[in-house]
């Protein structure tokens, strides 16, 4: 018994509305969003703690040798290793790579929202290129909701599970991309594929998300579902 014959597949992989991020033929005008920004409470507590525990140090031994008292040992240790070696030394160039290399996790950190699991959603009455975010002038307070994403997946796999003929599902939830993989035990592949890509677009049009992702799903039959 060849591979074929253990095992059949279906597959389906469609953009929701034909194209990722559009919401043509569902009724509803296409959005821009912006996505949530993570506070950062950790990395930025660690650093205020880093520079306000170096600044201190150097602040007191700079104190400390103005009144008399000799530098700290580690920074004459230092002032030294920096005048007798040369710029292409292996520990200055080491030193200079890892500044650099924090340097641009910081800028990266401060220019990015963050918040990868979070997907935005719909505003209520948000219209055609409106942001998620923009204040109502009448209400004259801004309303903003995100789903996680586990949670969204959670959500398209009870849909899943309700189809006729699905034994058993798993979806994973991307910012751009939903992959449904779904095990049939009995209908015909073709027919529960079909019904699974209705009943998914409909869970991702109930979900309210600012920007659709596009839509994957595969249905496949085991060997021992067939015997």
């Amino acid at each position: 018994m060849n591979t074929d014959q253990k095992m059949r597949q279906s597959t389906s992989a469609s953009a929701y509305g034909g194209r990722a991020g559009t919401d043509a033929g569902d009724g509803d005008p296409p959005v821009r969003a912006k996505r949530f920004w993570s506070a950062r409470r950790v990395p930025a507590g660690i650093v205020a703690l880093a520079v306000f525990a170096v600044s201190g140090l150097l602040l007191y031994d700079v104190a400390a040798v103005r009144s008399g008292r000799p530098a700290m040992r580690w920074r004459e240790w230092l002032a030294d290793q920096l005048a007798a070696r040369p710029l292409d030394d292996p520990w200055i160039m080491s030193g200079a790579a890892l500044l650099a290399a924090l340097g641009v996790w910081m800028v990266v950190l401060a220019l990015t929202p963050g918040l990868r699991g979070l997907l935005p959603m719909r505003s209520p009455g948000a219209g055609a290129g409106a942001e998620t975010d923009v204040e109502d002038a009448e209400a004259g307070v801004a309303v903003r909701a995100g789903i996680d994403r586990a949670s969204a997946g959670l959500v398209l796999r009870d849909r899943a599970m309700e189809v006729p003929g699905v034994r058993s599902a798993r979806v994973d939830v991307g910012r751009r991309r939903i992959r449904a993989r779904a095990l049939a035990h009995f209908r015909d592949l073709d027919e529960v594929r079909a019904d699974l890509d209705t009943a998914l677009h409909e869970g991702i049009h109930q979900l309210g998300l600012a920007r659709r992702p596009a839509l994957s799903v595969r249905v496949r039959r085991s060997a021992k579902s067939k015997g």
